[in-house]
């Protein structure tokens, strides 16, 4: 594994304590002239994003003038990417939850449970190169993996400290010190996951996609970002200024407001924790940042961002939390209708089962088809798609999972030519067919969910006069004609038996273009 870094940069950590003295003056004049390149003015989130809804009241549309987006070759190789994973895992795998989402519903008494859930997490099945060669066989070119998510247990060897976390056991005074990295490294386990990861990713030329959550419900400091279990009294009187999000469930604990060295250990860790990602792993592909903080704190969190920039230029960065000044944008459990006027590229999530984490239940898989029926509507848009699975507390992915993944990797086998390194078509979609088009528009794509039969009218595109038609997997071309109608393609005889035919699920035609 790579070296890891055990002691903070002392030139990173002089910076931050700067940073944060100078950072409430940054960006205190506007701009009155963009002098930003056209392509920096196109990436923008589009207001169909609700995540954006939620921090545009205190996030600038424009980014400051100084700051730079990851590069067009990071963009272009963003956009190559057509079908990835996304792998939820933590402590709450050892209770089957979804994620820690539900964590908040939890009696006081069982929510000091699940914190201390940490001292017997053991996943002894765990094998980051196994986690590959699933990848591999079913094609995925990139993983996401959840390094810290918003309960605050970090999956990597960190060397942040928390050093005041909730004891729910005590509501009259919850606050109470620690001496804690509440990480992987002070479990049964030790082994540092995230980095196992990056190292098998790296030798089998899988991309790497870091998840981060802004806020951190374990840490005391952080309160009262994003439905953290402690209030302020501040949150209460003006919501809008964290968000809009704020715990509302009946076990929220109110305490007093965060003192100004309790804001400065926050924005220090969360900083320190994102330096930690981006330079102890190699080259990390994307950040996953989710959620957001609030309107105080975000003249700091910008010089993070900036910061972030610095240290991994090609990077791309998700736009939760950080607005305009993030990379790419990714609508979750649902896919976009059309696609997107942004410069700002996409990728889509869904969950395979019915919660992100571990699901048990293998009849709640929703199928191979419906894996590709996703790829097929994200990638003729111009986004890619993401499917959504989780280890159980071993470290083992559900069987039902694995095969109905792997069955896609087995039909991309075929037709991987009309989803990866595509681009969207002039014509995206016409009735219940898709385009995809080569980077070079010599080539159009036609794929169909449902089998056409002996004939297949295409109204929108005209192959190039003289050009072969193929069925990807056939070997043989398909005779077609020019008619009133459209393309008419005719489709062998002996291919209209299900089991003659290249694959059983969509099929896809290639079409030559002028």
């Amino acid at each position: 594994m790579l070296n890891k870094k055990i002691y903070m940069n002392q030139n990173i950590f002089l910076g931050t304590i700067i940073s944060l003295m100078i950072c409430p003056f940054v960006g205190i004049y506007s701009q009155n002239t963009d002098h930003r390149s056209e392509r920096e003015r196109s990436i923008y989130l589009p207001t169909s994003d609700t995540h954006y809804r939620n921090v545009q009241n205190y996030i600038e549309d424009a980014p400051d003038i100084d700051y730079v987006h990851a590069s067009e070759e990071a963009y272009e190789a963003f956009r190559d990417i057509k079908f990835s994973i996304r792998i939820h895992w933590g402590v709450y795998s050892m209770w089957n939850l979804d994620a820690s989402w539900p964590f908040l519903l939890l009696s006081n008494e069982k929510k000091q449970e699940y914190i201390n859930l940490y001292q017997s997490f053991n996943p002894v099945n765990f094998n980051a190169q196994e986690w590959m060669n699933f990848f591999k066989r079913s094609g995925i070119q990139a993983f996401a993996f959840t390094t810290k998510h918003h309960d605050g247990f970090s999956m990597f060897h960190t060397s942040t400290k928390v050093v005041q976390r909730v004891n729910y056991l005590n509501p009259e005074h919850p606050i109470e010190s620690c001496d804690l990295h509440y990480s992987i490294e002070e479990t049964p386990f030790k082994r540092d996951i995230v980095g196992e990861l990056c190292d098998a990713a790296c030798k089998n030329g899988i991309k790497i996609d870091l998840y981060f959550s802004h806020p951190d419900w374990y840490d005391a400091d952080f309160r009262p970002y994003n439905y953290h279990p402690l209030s302020t009294p501040s949150i209460l009187s003006d919501p809008t200024a964290y968000g809009n999000r704020y715990s509302n469930n009946r076990q929220t604990i109110l305490t007093p407001e965060r003192t100004q060295e309790e804001t400065d250990r926050l924005i220090a860790r969360h900083r320190e924790q994102l330096h930690e990602l981006l330079t102890n792993y190699g080259h990390i592909d994307m950040i996953c940042l989710d959620q957001w903080m609030g309107s105080d704190i975000w003249p700091q969190m910008r010089e993070t961002v900036k910061l972030m920039r610095k240290w991994s230029p090609n990077t791309m960065f998700r736009a939760r939390g950080i607005g305009n000044y993030g990379d790419y944008f990714q609508p979750e459990q649902f896919v976009p209708k059309g696609e997107q006027d942004t410069g700002m590229p996409w990728m889509s999530i869904g969950l395979l089962g019915k919660q992100f984490s571990y699901d048990p239940d293998s009849s709640n898989y929703k199928g191979t088809q419906w894996i590709i029926h996703n790829l097929i509507s994200c990638v003729s848009k111009g986004g890619s798609f993401m499917v959504c699975i989780g280890p159980d507390q071993t470290g083992l992915f559900h069987p039902e999972a694995v095969r109905q993944i792997e069955t896609v990797g087995k039909w991309l086998k075929v037709n991987g030519k009309g989803i990866y390194e595509t681009r969207p078509n002039d014509v995206w979609q016409e009735d219940d067919i898709y385009f995809t088009r080569t980077k070079n528009r010599k080539n159009v794509f036609v794929l169909c969910e449902k089998w056409p039969g002996e004939t297949m009218i295409i109204k929108s595109i005209q192959p190039k006069r003289g050009s072969k038609v193929y069925l990807l997997g056939y070997k043989k071309p398909l005779k077609w004609t020019y008619t009133d109608h459209g393309v008419k393609i005719l489709i062998n005889k002996s291919l209209q038996a299900p089991e003659k035919r290249p694959c059983g699920y969509a099929w896809v035609f290639q079409l030559e273009m002028n």
